[in-house]
C-alpha cells in the first residue's frame, strides 16, 4: 500500500521560503550580471557569425561563442555596479541593484567572480575558437568596465559615444568565429550597432533626465537640455540608418533591407516626434523604437541569409 507524502504547515512554508529566496538569489544575480543586455550582445554576436561567409559553426562553437558573450559582458555589467554603488544610490531607476540594497557586500569575493567570468569567457573563446575572437570579446567587457565606465561616464557627454564601442566588438567576435580576416558585412553592422548605442541611451536619458542631474553624471541632455538633445539624436539616427542600409549593397539582400528600412524608419518617426516635444513619455517610445529596429536588423539579416541564401 502506497503511502502519500504529507507536509506539516510549517514544513510546506519552509520550502516556499526557499524557493522564494532562490528566485530571489537568481533575479538579483541577472540584475547584476545585466543578462538582458548580455543576451542582446549575444544575439549580434549570433547573427554576425550568420551573416559573414565563408563557412559555418558547429553547435558547439556557436554555444561557446554565445557563452562567451555572456559570460565576459556579465563580468562587464558585475564590475559596472560594483564601482558605481555611489551613482546607483541617488537614481531611482537603479535603487534596487544588490550592491546598493546591500543583498550583495562589496569585497574580494566579488572581484575574484567578475575576474573569473571574465577569464572563462575570453579564454573558452580563444580555446575553442580563434585569438581574434576571443581579443574582441575581451575589448567588448574591456570598454564598457574600463573606458565607459571607469574613464569616462563622470567625466564627459561623450561616455555613451566611445564606450558604446562595447557592442560592436560582440559584432565583431561573431563574425571573427568564422573569418578573422572581416569582410564588409560585419565591419557595417558593427558600424550601426556603434551608432545605435547613442541614440538608444540618449533617448532613455532624455526620459530619465532628473536622474543623471541628481547623480551628477554628464549625460548629454544634463549638458544642452532635452530640446537640443533630441536634435542630436535625430543627427545621429539619420547616420545610423544610412550605415544600416549599405549591406544591401555588398551581400544581404531584399528581406534585410526591408526590415533595415522599416525599423530606421521607425526610429526616425519617434525621434521627430521628441524632437516637437522631449517629453519622457516620447522619449521613451523614442527608446523602445530603437529596441525594435535593432530586432528588425537582427532578423532581417538572419532571414535573408537563411532564405536568400
Amino acid at each position: 500500500m502506497k503511502q502519500q507524502l504529507r507536509l506539516y504547515p510549517s514544513q510546506s512554508a519552509e520550502i516556499e521560503f526557499d524557493r522564494r529566496r532562490l528566485m530571489s538569489l537568481f533575479s538579483d544575480i541577472s540584475n547584476l550580471m545585466k543578462l538582458r543586455i548580455g543576451f542582446v550582445m549575444m544575439l549580434t554576436a549570433l547573427v554576425a557569425m550568420v551573416a559573414t561567409p565563408g563557412g559555418s559553426l558547429g553547435v558547439f562553437e556557436a554555444f561557446v561563442l554565445a557563452m562567451g558573450i555572456i559570460l565576459s559582458a556579465g563580468a562587464a555589467g558585475a564590475f559596472n555596479q560594483y564601482y558605481e554603488v555611489d551613482l546607483d544610490r541617488l537614481m531611482p531607476r537603479t535603487q534596487n541593484r544588490p550592491f546598493v540594497t546591500g543583498r550583495f557586500q562589496k569585497g574580494t569575493f566579488w572581484i575574484v567572480v567578475i575576474g573569473v567570468l571574465l577569464i572563462a569567457g575570453v579564454g573558452s573563446a580563444a580555446i575553442f575558437l580563434n585569438g581574434m575572437t576571443a581579443l574582441y570579446i575581451f575589448l567588448g567587457a574591456f570598454f564598457y568596465a574600463i573606458v565607459y565606465t571607469v574613464w569616462l561616464k563622470r567625466r564627459t557627454w561623450m561616455n555613451i559615444v566611445i564606450g558604446g564601442a562595447s557592442g560592436s566588438f560582440a559584432v565583431l567576435a561573431g563574425a571573427a568565429a568564422v573569418d578573422p580576416n572581416l569582410g564588409p558585412v560585419p565591419i557595417l553592422l558593427s558600424l550601426a550597432l556603434f551608432f545605435w548605442t547613442p541614440s538608444h541611451f540618449w533617448s532613455l536619458a532624455i526620459a530619465k533626465r532628473q536622474d543623471y542631474a541628481s547623480a551628477h553624471v554628464p549625460m548629454l541632455p544634463v549638458i544642452i537640455g532635452n530640446q537640443r538633445a533630441a536634435g542630436v539624436v535625430m543627427a545621429n539616427t539619420l547616420v545610423l540608418v544610412a550605415i544600416s542600409i549599405m549591406p544591401f549593397f555588398f551581400e544581404l539582400g531584399w528581406i534585410y533591407l526591408a526590415c533595415a528600412v522599416t525599423g530606421g524608419g521607425l526610429f526616425i518617426y519617434r525621434n521627430y516626434q521628441m524632437m516637437l516635444d522631449p517629453s519622457p513619455r516620447v522619449a521613451m517610445k523614442s527608446f523602445l523604437a530603437s529596441l525594435v529596429q535593432l530586432v528588425l536588423l537582427l532578423i532581417g539579416a538572419v532571414l535573408d541569409v537563411l532564405v536568400l541564401g
